[in-house]
């Protein structure tokens, strides 16, 4: 089974503020599991946040001389 996460440690996590990812879930941006006025995210949702905005390093040419 997933964990479901507070807003609060979803924003420590990302290194964010409680606000930015409260203005994610508004903006439909981040999905959350809604328990009564309790609002979570899913462990696995942040590991997707993190894997789409992952840019991948530059590798060297190795053509050069």
């Amino acid at each position: 089974m997933s964990k479901l996460l507070r807003v609060a440690q979803v924003a420590e996590l990302l290194g964010l503020k409680e606000c930015t990812v409260r203005s994610w879930i508004a903006g439909r941006r981040i999905a959350v599991v809604r328990l009564g006025r309790a609002v979570r995210v899913i462990d696995e949702e942040v590991e997707r946040l993190i894997a789409e905005g992952t840019i991948p390093a530059k590798r060297p040419r190795s053509d050069r001389q």
